[in-house]
């Protein structure tokens, strides 16, 4: 499908943890105001959905990406056995993807997480999933590689377009 092809009210399901530690471990930072519009431009996303865990002194952080336009979902966290807050939200990423499924034309997921694989297969069988943008090719799942099949792509190969450069 030609980027000139896709149809107009596309929803964007984003694994935020997935999508920081990703690209953290390729040495570089996003941008995320640079990801929206790439979301926006790219692939006609009207809705793009961010799930975080929900850590209270970050809240400035929730606001931030508010603003740049993404739908912030946030999920109560528990520590794990290291006292690190852990907020698992592959489930609420799915169920919002089900809840939403009539509403949009197509979903893109952005996840190197082989728990959604199932949802990747679902939205695939249903001509529903335009893409799926894991971090890097490296940590993705190979289970979530089978089932996206040719829609996958991987954000290390558009690290000139999405990069954080901070201002001197």
């Amino acid at each position: 499908m030609e980027e000139k092809d896709y149809p107009f009210k596309n929803y964007a399901f984003i694994d935020g943890s997935n999508l920081y530690l990703g690209i953290k471990d390729l040495g570089w930072k996003l941008d995320y105001k640079k990801f929206r519009d790439y979301l926006e431009g790219k692939y006609r996303v009207e809705k793009a959905y961010l799930f975080l865990g929900n850590v209270p002194r970050l809240n400035f952080l929730y606001q931030s990406l508010q603003e740049k336009g993404y739908i912030i979902m946030l999920k109560p966290t528990i520590p794990d056995e290291k006292g690190k807050p852990k907020g698992n939200i592959d489930a609420d990423l799915v169920l919002q993807a089900i809840i939403d499924f009539e509403n949009y034309e197509k979903a893109v997921i952005v996840s190197g997480d082989g728990d959604f694989y199932s949802l990747t297969r679902h939205l695939y069988a249903n001509d529903k999933l335009l893409r799926v943008i894991a971090p890097n090719n490296e940590q993705s799942s190979c289970l979530l590689r089978n089932e996206a099949k040719e829609k996958i792509v991987f954000l290390d190969d558009f690290k000139e377009k999405l990069e954080y450069i901070e201002e001197t």
